[in-house]
């Protein structure tokens, strides 16, 4: 019998105990996009859509393993990495994937849960800035994130297409800076920027919905298409479609909405 076969994809990132952001996350966005997807598990968290209650970080030693053996036998045509939370696990994951370019690398540089928990420690910032971000192929900031990367703030459509240029050139990888959160505007806009190629993605604000986990499946679902052989600027488009359709198509989990991942047919 002749068998169907998948890419693969990799997630570098935290677990979600409530299963709607991290790795759980990213693995429902493989599956659901016809990714196999692999995981190198960076953190253990306690925590619910209401807020995280404990974070326990692996050692860099496990990390560096479940690497080597996930690249042993199941090669990734595409990694994204998520939750990395301290210094150590960043150098040791820009240790392994700087020997190793060829594979498109997106970072989503998680630092703030929706619930308003710190997911990186702060002297872990310096590593991400000087070491994680210049091996990317792209990194997914979002309006909180940019800010603390670019060290201002960012308030217009027209600063955050600034900023996506401006994240280019001071960290060399493409970026892809997420408007969701800008006040007064009535899209939810992101602008992509690589050095050549520069996209302005909008859709619809979708009131009501929580947007817990939004930031780990939109970065998965680039990775998904990076590994099913897009372009990256056509990868970038087709998840921002993606991730749009998740929340506008949320599901209800016990008294919280969720996103809907497997809304494709």
């Amino acid at each position: 019998m002749k068998r169907k076969k998948l890419p693969i994809a990799l997630t570098v990132a935290g677990s979600d105990s409530g299963g709607g952001a991290g790795l759980q996350a990213d693995l429902k966005t493989f599956a659901a996009l016809g990714v196999h997807g692999a995981t190198a598990i960076t953190c253990l968290t306690a925590q619910n859509p209401a807020g995280v209650a404990g974070i326990q970080a692996a050692t860099t030693d496990m990390v560096r393993r479940q690497l080597a053996a996930v690249f042993e036998e199941l090669p990734p045509a595409a990694v994204k990495t998520g939750m990395l939370y301290s210094r150590e696990i960043i150098r040791e994951v820009a240790r392994f994937f700087g020997g190793r370019r060829e594979s498109p690398l997106v970072v989503d540089p998680v630092m703030v849960a929706t619930s308003g928990a710190r997911l990186l420690e702060p002297a872990a910032e310096a590593a991400l800035r000087e070491e994680l971000l210049p091996i990317a192929w792209l990194a997914t900031p979002n309006l909180a994130e940019a800010e603390v990367l670019l060290g201002h703030p960012i308030t217009t459509v027209e600063e955050l297409r600034a900023a996506a240029r401006e994240f280019h050139g001071r960290y060399g990888c493409g970026a892809l800076v997420k408007g969701g959160h800008l006040r007064d505007t009535p899209q939810a806009v992101d602008f992509y920027y690589d050095g050549k190629v520069e996209l302005m993605l909008q859709a619809p604000f979708i009131r009501g919905v929580a947007t817990h986990g939004t930031g780990c499946t939109y970065s998965a679902a680039i990775a998904a298409y990076l590994a099913l052989g897009r372009a990256l600027p056509q990868a970038v488009e087709k998840a921002k479609h993606y991730i749009s359709q998740a929340i506008s198509q949320s599901v209800g989990v016990a008294a919280h909405t969720a996103l809907n991942h497997f809304w494709k047919k």
